[in-house]
C-alpha cells in the first residue's frame, strides 16, 4: 500500500493504518530502535509507543514522506528512551555516536544557539545536499539510524577501518561546512 494511503487510513481512523505502517516499515522502525537502545525489550516498545503516536498525531498532521515521518517518531522515543535508561551512567550504544560527532557539531551551549535559531538543521541539510547518493546514504545510516561501522562494512563490501576513515572524512567536511557558515564548534 502506498503511504498516501495509509496516511488516509489514519486520517478516516482506520486501525489498518497500524497494521500496513507495521507491515511497511516494522523492519526499518525496529533496527533503528535496537541500534539505539540495543535492547529487544525495549526496541519493541519505543516501535509500539511510535505506532501509537501516529495515531494520536494523524490528523491534524499529514506528513509528506511517511518513511520519514515514523522514522523521527522511533528515533526520538528510542533517544528518550535510552536517556531514562542511561541517566547517571555512561553505555555503549548511542555515545559512540555522539563521541564520533562531537568534533564536527557545535558543544551543547552553541547547538542551544544554534538549534534556536534554526540554522543548524537547515546547513546539515544542505550539506547532506552537497553529498553524492551513497554518501548521504552512509552518512544517514551511520548517524541517524545508527548502523554499526561492521555492518556497514560487509554491506559494502569494504574493511570496516577503511569506512570508519570514509566516514571521519565525511565529519570533517561537515565540520568545515558550518564552521565556513559561522557555526562555533
Amino acid at each position: 500500500m502506498e503511504d498516501l494511503q495509509i496516511i488516509d487510513l489514519y486520517w478516516q481512523r482506520d486501525e489498518q493504518a497500524i497494521r500496513e505502517t507495521d507491515g511497511k516499515y516494522g523492519a526499518l522502525c525496529h533496527r533503528i530502535a535496537m541500534n539505539i537502545l540495543s535492547s529487544f525489550q525495549d526496541s519493541e516498545e519505543c516501535v509500539s509507543d511510535t505506532y501509537g503516536r501516529c495515531w494520536d498525531t494523524m490528523p491534524p498532521q499529514r506528513p509528506f514522506s511517511l518513511r520519514a515521518y515514523v522514522g523521527r517518531i522511533v528515533r526520538n522515543l528510542s533517544i528518550s528512551r535510552y536517556r531514562a535508561n542511561h541517566a547517571q551512567k555512561r553505555f555503549a550504544g548511542a555515545e559512540v555516536l555522539l563521541s564520533e560527532l562531537e568534533d564536527c557539531v557545535p558543544m551543547p551551549d552553541n547547538v542551544q544557539r544554534t538549534v534556536e535559531s534554526g540554522e543548524l538543521g537547515g546547513l546539515i541539510s544542505d550539506w547532506l545536499e552537497t553529498l553524492t547518493a551513497e554518501e548521504r546514504a552512509l552518512f544517514l545510516r551511520r548517524y541517524w539510524s545508527g548502523d554499526s561501522v561492521q555492518e556497514l562494512a560487509r554491506e559494502l563490501g569494504v574493511r570496516p577501518n577503511a569506512l570508519t576513515k570514509r566516514l571521519l572524512r565525511l565529519r570533517g567536511q561537515l565540520r568545515k561546512y558550518l564552521e565556513e557558515r559561522g557555526v562555533e564548534i
